[in-house]
């Protein structure tokens, strides 16, 4: 047994010491953890954009021990056991890597990915039936943002796609062209229709990010960063000054922030 077995075993062997022990741990669902899973991905999502190394290990730790929770509170029930929580994925990894496991021939990602569409596919549900589209799989609870960008690359691993990052960016335009008639109508202004050509143009621009390499979600969520960061220098500045931030100071406001931007914050 390899430090890293015994290290998983010790976690199996704790957690079911808490779930005999614990009044906390004894109490708990598959429901009542539910929202703690969710956060604790949020905190390791955090990690891993931070680039703590250490923080990183953390989460992973604390992710891990839901997933252990999960198949203990699983086992207790009848439906399954750790171990088949894990030949289940150790199968579904080989089967979906037949240029691995088997002797399927691929030249690069992109076909790896168009293999992996077409196997899931083929694959059958937990009702016996073959899956019907290769949107399925996505969650429908995802946010918006991070749907769009699973939406794209699902359709564009089974071919539908464009070819040339020069008909996304038309695309973009077009679509900021129709939103902007939209937006600049006097009468019979419809807010609904702006919405949906805002909605339109927000999953173009995500599409063109995804034609260079660019997750929205991760790119949007540094620019929240930055902002926050240029925010706060602004605020401290003001408090230096023992000036309160508010309508009527955007002068100042504004110089704070070119000052916070040449010092890359």
């Amino acid at each position: 047994m390899n430090q890293a077995t015994e290290a998983f075993q010790r976690l199996l062997t704790i957690m079911n010491e808490l779930r005999e022990k614990c009044p906390w741990d004894k109490k708990q669902t598959m429901e009542s953890l539910r929202h703690l899973s969710i956060e604790e991905l949020y905190e390791l999502s955090d990690a891993i954009l931070e680039s703590d190394r250490e923080e990183i290990k953390k989460e992973l730790g604390d992710v891990m021990m839901h997933l252990v929770f999960y198949a203990k509170i699983a086992s207790e029930n009848g439906w399954f056991e750790m171990k088949d929580v894990l030949d289940s994925v150790c199968e579904k990894l080989i089967y979906r890597h037949p240029h691995i496991y088997g002797d399927v021939m691929v030249k690069d990602e992109h076909e790896v990915k168009q293999n992996w569409e077409q196997l899931k596919l083929k694959e059958k549900g937990a009702n016996g039936e073959k899956k019907k589209s290769v949107l399925q799989g996505v969650p429908a609870s995802l946010p918006a943002l991070v749907k769009a960008f699973r939406i794209q690359e699902k359709v564009a691993a089974v071919g539908f796609d464009w070819t040339a990052k020069e008909q996304v960016w038309a695309k973009v335009e077009e679509e900021i062209a129709e939103f902007k008639a939209e937006t600049s109508l006097v009468e019979n202004r419809n807010q609904e229709h702006i919405e949906g050509e805002f909605g339109d143009l927000l999953f173009s621009l995500i599409n063109y990010g995804r034609f260079l390499n660019i997750n929205a979600e991760d790119a949007l969520e540094k620019t929240n960063r930055k902002f926050i960061r240029r925010f706060n220098y602004i605020e401290e500045r003001a408090a230096d000054a023992g000036m309160a931030l508010a309508p009527g100071k955007l002068t100042e406001m504004d110089a704070w922030w070119n000052e916070a931007k040449k010092l890359s914050l």
